[in-house]
């Protein structure tokens, strides 16, 4: 069975912000594709709801959805959101990736 996911109160914070805004429901999609320096890169997106075979995980009631294909790729991980002098981003930190890029968008196992 894949590790559970968590979304940070910070990142689910900026989740439920952003939704409000866009009058979408506070559904943050985590999902991965090949490309980006290092191999793959992580993709974000509001969702309109969660598909059947999801994982969902739940922070002060924001969800975190990720599709099977990503899920063996970021199992395990933790989804915050962090401000910098830098910018503002979402950051996945990954057990799994054996490699990343400077700005953390991309990573490789």
């Amino acid at each position: 069975m894949a590790e559970q996911l968590i979304l940070t109160p910070s990142a689910a914070k900026r989740v439920a912000w952003i939704a409000q805004r866009q009058a979408k429901p506070a559904i943050l999609r985590l999902s991965v594709e090949g490309g980006g320096c290092s191999g793959f890169q992580y993709k974000f997106d509001l969702a309109e709801g969660a598909e059947t075979d999801d994982s969902v995980s739940e922070t002060d009631g924001v969800k975190l959805v990720v599709d099977p294909v990503s899920l063996d790729l970021v199992s395990g991980s933790t989804v915050d959101f962090v401000e910098s002098l830098g910018g503002a981003a979402f950051k996945v930190e990954n057990p799994q990736a054996a490699s990343g890029c400077g700005c953390g968008s991309s990573f490789g196992i």
